[in-house]
């Protein structure tokens, strides 16, 4: 009996250790994972946009379109909406404009008058021609234009990220 006999006070030192280990695992790798889940989640701004079908879009008239993405940073979310105008020029698919809706002065939204045959922003009477082209005000430069794509089923989709100015 002598050496291989565990005392009492040693039983229960290993034991409160073997439980505080257990304990601390329940409750630490879930505390671990919450606070390092921000870093780990996939951004899925700039995740392409199904806008609409191409039957659907009428030819030679601006068509309004508007989406929302969700960013996160960290554990804040932030919703921004953003908006549109899509011209088909013909029936071929390739044959479209996309122009972003956000003036480029504030960021207001414009709108598509159709007597003016321009984009008017009613916050700085900024005017947009039907390309994007600034015609009067204050803004630094045209519209922003987005990139798209059609697929096969004539789902037109854009890439909100790609928002390009033609200067």
């Amino acid at each position: 009996m002598s050496g291989s006999h565990l005392s009492r006070r040693d039983f229960m030192k290993a034991a409160t250790g073997a439980v505080g280990g257990v304990i601390t695992a329940a409750l630490g790798i879930p505390v671990i994972g919450f606070l390092i889940a921000p870093a780990l989640r996939e951004d899925k701004a700039g995740a392409p946009i199904a806008v609409g079908k191409l039957e659907d879009i009428p030819v030679g008239k601006f068509h309004p379109f508007s989406f929302t993405i969700t960013k996160v940073n960290g554990w804040e979310r932030t919703a921004s909406n953003y908006g549109g105008f899509i011209l088909r020029n013909s029936e071929a698919p390739d044959d479209i404009l996309i122009l972003s809706s956000r003036c480029t002065h504030l960021s207001c939204t414009v709108n598509w008058n159709e007597s003016a045959n321009a984009f008017l922003c009613p916050c700085h009477d900024a005017k947009f021609g039907p390309e994007g082209q600034v015609l009067d005000g204050p803004p630094p430069e045209p519209l922003g234009h987005f990139e798209y794509s059609v697929d096969d089923q004539g789902v037109l989709t854009i890439v909100p990220v790609e928002l390009k100015s033609e200067a």
